[in-house]
Parts: C-alpha cells; sequence; structure tokens
C-alpha cells in the first residue's frame, strides 16, 4: 500500500488535460475519453480491438453504476457467460489482450484510479 501523496501531472489530449498520478492512472474517472485509452494503448504497444473494448466499456459500465473498478473475476465472468468461454480460457484471453494484467492495463485505460491495495494483476 502506498504511503506518499501522488504525483500529480497534466497529460495533454486532443479532447483536453487530464491529471494522472505518477504511475499513470487517471485521478479524475468522469474526465476519461476514449482518447485517454487510446493515447495509454499506444504507450503500451497494444492495438486496441473491439475485444479490448468490450472490457473497457464493461468496467466503465460497472463504474457508473457502483462508483469502484469491478473485479478482475465480473470480467472473467463476462467472458465465460457472454463468450462462451472456459475460466481458463477466458484467463488466457484476458492476459492476450493486457498482457501487464488486468489493473494495470485495462482498468488504467478504463480511466479508473489507481487502487490503493489489489493484489490481483
Amino acid at each position: 500500500m502506498r504511503t506518499l501523496p501522488d504525483k500529480i501531472s497534466e497529460l495533454a489530449l486532443p479532447s483536453g488535460t487530464v491529471e494522472v498520478d505518477e504511475a499513470g492512472y487517471i485521478t479524475k474517472p468522469d474526465l476519461w475519453t476514449r482518447e485517454f485509452a487510446e493515447h495509454l494503448a499506444v504507450v503500451d504497444g497494444i492495438e486496441l480491438t473491439q475485444d479490448h473494448w468490450e472490457i473497457i466499456d464493461f468496467v466503465r459500465e460497472s463504474y457508473a453504476d457502483h462508483r469502484v473498478a469491478v473485479d478482475v473475476r465480473h470480467v472473467l465472468k463476462l467472458a465465460q457467460n457472454g463468450l462462451g468461454m472456459s475460466k481458463h480460457d477466458a484467463k488466457v484471453r484476458m492476459l492476450e489482450l493486457f498482457p501487464l494484467g488486468y489493473v494495470r492495463q485495462a482498468v488504467k485505460m478504463a480511466g479508473m484510479k489507481q487502487p490503493r491495495a489489489w493484489s490481483t494483476g
């Protein structure tokens, strides 16, 4: 768990400026835009596909409903139920889409604040 205050910087995008913490997570999720996700994808060398956007949109919708980033278990259930994947295949697919991990890439691209004490990836 982090104990020091975040160092905040500004990220200029064509749609406007957003504040990010030192790890690159947006500080105000309500200011998220698709451009923010696209920018992070370019930085990470990811070409966003429809599968990426389905997960990002699901995280955003869950945030709109509950005001908290959804746990990866729920995203994996989406893949299992919506796409008919096994639990194993859903995990493999998640790592194919977001190779640095759900929290480090999917949650960040979806414009969530950096989780304070999550142990998942």
